[in-house]
C-alpha cells in the first residue's frame, strides 16, 4: 500500500526550514536597535582559525542604542575591531581598552525603506521555496498515482499538502508584517 504520510511530512518540514532560515536571514537585516544578532556573521581569526566573535567575546546590549563586546583576551580587542570594520555591519567599533562598544546610528527615512525593501525580497524568497517544496510533494503524488494510488487520495494528499503550504505562506506574510513595523518604527 502506498503512504502519502511521508511526503507530507518531508513536505512540512522542508516548509519549517524555510521559516527557520527567513528567520535568521531577517534577524542579520539591522532596524535601528541594538541586536547582538547582527554580529553573528563576523568572523575573527583566533588562533587559525575563523569562529564567530561570540566565542571569543561577551556581547551584551546595556541600551537600545549600544552593543557592547567584551573579549575573553585582551589580545583579541584588535582583530575584533579589524573583523567588524571589514565586515557589511557598517558600524564604527569604538574601543576603551577593554571592551568595545557600537554605536547603532538612526536610520535615515531612505535607510528604512531599504530594509523594508530587503526584508520583502528575503520573505518573497522563502515564499518561493515554500512552494517548491509544495510542489515537489504534489508531484510524488501524481507518481504514487500511476503507482496504484486511489485518485481520491492523491486528490486528498493534495489537499492537505496545500493546507500545510497556506499556514506557512500566513507565517511568512506575519514575520515580514512584523519586521516591516519595526524597520519603520521611528
Amino acid at each position: 500500500m502506498l503512504d502519502v504520510k511521508p511526503h507530507l511530512t518531508h513536505a512540512a518540514d522542508s516548509m519549517e526550514a524555510c521559516l527557520l532560515f527567513l528567520d535568521e536571514s531577517l534577524a542579520h537585516i539591522r532596524a535601528g536597535k541594538a541586536n547582538p544578532r547582527i554580529l553573528d556573521g563576523v568572523k575573527v581569526d583566533y588562533y587559525g582559525q575563523h569562529v564567530p566573535i561570540s566565542s571569543v567575546a561577551t556581547i551584551t546590549t546595556p541600551d537600545a542604542k549600544t552593543i557592547t563586546i567584551q573579549p575573553y583576551e585582551k589580545a583579541l580587542i584588535s582583530v575584533i575591531e579589524k573583523a567588524i570594520m571589514n565586515s557589511d555591519v557598517g558600524i564604527t567599533p569604538m574601543n576603551n581598552g577593554e571592551t568595545i562598544r557600537l554605536g547603532i546610528p538612526p536610520l535615515t527615512e531612505d535607510r528604512r525603506k531599504q530594509l523594508a525593501k530587503q526584508s520583502k525580497a528575503e520573505c518573497e524568497d522563502a515564499k518561493i521555496s515554500v512552494r517548491n517544496a509544495r510542489r515537489d510533494a504534489i508531484e510524488h503524488f501524481k507518481k504514487m498515482q500511476k503507482e496504484g494510488l486511489p485518485e481520491d487520495e492523491e486528490k486528498n494528499a493534495e489537499t492537505s499538502v496545500q493546507k500545510i503550504h497556506d499556514k506557512y505562506i500566513k507565517r511568512i506574510d506575519d514575520m515580514y508584517a512584523a519586521k516591516e513595523k519595526e524597520i519603520l518604527t521611528v
